[in-house]
């Protein structure tokens, strides 16, 4: 089967969200975020449970050791409870942070990554999908989404939230959006096409299929 693992940064406007460019699938957007990391001693761990990680020849060394890819079916419920137990992986503040950071160079704002080590983060939910088939696939599929919100406090987070926000509604700036949680549910905001995972920003369900990555 293969699993998945992600957390996700809610950054809102009032009755919108900030969206960014996804390199892995052009033309498309979602919210900052990415798959949770392992650390060394976990590779032990892992590859008992006969994990084999997923590899995008197009995205290099920044998939290395991403909690995506395959195991045996019969290690799902292993795998589980070690990854709720948090040990020898990122937690959501470590990979949000990470993820943001290297997200803001992507889609050009490099300069901005130098405040993200001063947000806070809220749990907003955690949605499980699966195990279920994949169409046109020979394996079952399981992920996991964790929601957490930009923080604001004053200082650094609140300076980043303006920040993006601006360059959200900046005819200027294409590789930032912002899209209600309607548009969000549609699938589109404007000309924009919006990831389907984006409606966890807004509750439980998608009604959306995947958009292949790039390989």
């Amino acid at each position: 089967m293969r699993i998945s693992y992600c957390a996700l940064l809610r950054i809102r406007d009032d009755d919108r969200f900030v969206l960014f460019h996804t390199s892995s699938r052009p033309g498309a957007y979602a919210p900052p975020g990415g798959v949770f990391k392992y650390f060394p001693p976990a590779v032990e761990l892992l590859e008992h449970l006969g994990f084999q990680p997923e590899r995008h020849s197009s995205r290099g060394v920044r998939t290395r050791a991403d909690l995506r890819g395959v195991l045996p079916l019969r290690s799902f419920a292993g795998f589980r409870q070690w990854f709720a137990s948090g040990a020898y992986r990122e937690d959501a503040q470590e990979c949000l942070r990470r993820e943001l950071t290297e997200e803001l160079t992507e889609v050009g704002f490099p300069d901005l990554g130098d405040r993200v080590r001063e947000v806070g983060l809220a749990h907003v939910r955690t949605v499980s999908e699966g195990p279920y088939p994949v169409s046109g696939k020979d394996y079952r599929q399981a992920r996991l989404f964790e929601v957490h919100d930009l923080v604001v406090t004053g200082g650094a987070s609140e300076r980043l939230r303006e920040a993006v926000v601006a360059l959200s509604v900046d005819p200027g700036v294409s590789t930032v959006v912002s899209a209600t949680a309607a548009e969000i549910v549609h699938g589109r905001a404007g000309h924009s096409l919006i990831a389907p995972h984006t409606a966890y920003l807004v509750g439980t369900r998608r009604t959306g299929a995947d958009l292949p990555p790039v390989q």
